[in-house]
């Protein structure tokens, strides 16, 4: 009989747990979890080991699974939120934080901030906009489209074909928000006054269509009539594709499972890219992430580091850098990290690559390759600081970039 919820802790210890065989088979299927396998010294349970992966999810026919991070969850939410927008006032709270409601679980805080954001968006009223329509109708309105009249009736009336503009609620960016409530709405965890909130959020939205499951998000623009939109619609984007704002989720789930996670890997290297490009931004240089090369001249052996710094023209690189979420060796050294910085300095022709890492004893290593004449920087940030402590450490990496940039 599987339990009604387990709890497992970031990178924790594996934790041993009643489960049908079917459960455990699935768990381990779906790639959630470090690790899933039978408990060798207990029959019908299962040893369940978290990874990179924090939030909620329920397992058909199985219990629902709490990860839980080992950053504070105000602390994530602040990765997230300048990630996902670094230009705007996302740190509002006065902490630096995304509104998180103080809750210490990713997902009802996740629930929170997202109908905090969709408040804030309707203060002023539901965003109306017009939006082209092509329809079958027994009255003339707008423009018949000749064409498909004649296709499809032969150039008999009625029924009409025509299109029209018409002004509604029924935007791409009430669509969107209507989304991300109905996902919130099912997810477990997420407490009964944030419920209601919620569902308050979404009598005001009735007038958007739900999204068709399967089908890319609408797109939008950002505007003047749109602005006091945009953080809400960031955010509930990122909850509706499970991603992280530039190139690769954050956080993905399997169509079975019920649930929403963060990915703290990809979490943690979108907020060192994006921040480093936007700090690069002064300095005139051009950042771009995951910028693709080839290790070989044969082109067969594809590399992709996670930011790439390239004179303002973009033609020539000048730094390298790759992000990393994880803790140094008690050696204080992580060798396949420094191998594969020195493959992207070479390739790129680089006298200098760095390596950030989520936590460290030293704030910057230096390693002087023998007889490369390659520099490889090993930087520490200390998730536990402050936002400002986590902006500046940021900035002082980015002026060391600028150093190795030539001079105009």
């Amino acid at each position: 009989m599987s339990p009604e919820e387990v709890s497992l802790r970031e990178h924790g210890p594996a934790v041993s747990v009643p489960l049908d065989a079917q459960v455990g088979r699935a768990l381990a299927r779906a790639g959630i979890l470090r690790s899933a396998t039978p408990d060798p010294g207990r029959d019908g349970h299962w040893l369940l080991r978290a990874g990179s992966n924090v939030g909620a999810v329920r397992i058909p026919d199985g219990p629902v699974l709490r990860i839980t991070p080992k950053t504070a969850v105000s602390r994530l939410f602040f990765l997230l939120g300048f990630s996902l927008d670094p230009a705007r006032a996302w740190r509002d709270s006065g902490e630096g934080t995304v509104d998180t409601g103080g809750y210490d679980d990713v997902v009802p805080a996740l629930a929170h901030a997202v109908e905090r954001q969709i408040e804030a968006a309707l203060r002023q009223g539901v965003l109306q906009g017009y939006r082209s329509v092509e329809e079958s109708a027994l009255f003339v309105r707008g423009r018949i489209r000749e064409a498909d009249q004649i296709r499809r009736h032969f150039g008999r009336t009625p029924p009409v074909e025509i299109s029209y503009d018409t002004y509604t609620a029924d935007t791409a960016e009430n669509r969107i928000l209507r989304a991300a409530v109905d996902r919130l709405l099912r997810l477990p965890g997420v407490t009964v006054p944030v419920r209601r909130r919620l569902a308050r959020q979404r009598l005001r939205l009735a007038d958007a269509m739900p999204l068709t499951r399967g089908r890319e998000l609408p797109r939008w623009q950002p505007s003047r009539l749109n602005a006091r939109y945009e953080p809400a619609l960031r955010l509930a984007e990122a909850v509706l594709r499970g991603s992280s704002p530039e190139h690769r989720p954050v956080g993905a789930v399997p169509l079975s499972l019920d649930g929403f996670l963060f990915d703290m890997n990809r979490l943690f290297e979108d907020f060192v890219t994006v921040g480093l490009r936007e700090a690069l931004r002064e300095y005139g240089l051009n950042a771009r992430l995951q910028d693709p090369h080839h290790l070989d001249t044969a082109k067969r052996v594809g590399i992709r580091p996670d930011l790439v710094v390239r004179t303002r023209d973009g033609r020539t690189p000048v730094a390298v850098v790759d992000a990393k979420y994880k803790l140094e060796k008690a050696d204080g050294l992580l060798n396949a990290d420094l191998y594969q910085a020195l493959a992207y300095a070479t390739v790129l022709g680089l006298r200098e690559a760095h390596l950030v890492y989520a936590a460290g004893r030293e704030p910057v290593r230096v390693h002087e390759v023998n007889g490369a004449g390659i520099r490889l920087y090993q930087h520490s940030l200390d998730l536990s600081h402050p936002p400002e402590g986590l902006v500046s450490a940021l900035n002082r990496i980015a002026l060391q970039l600028v150093g190795t940039a030539p001079h105009p």
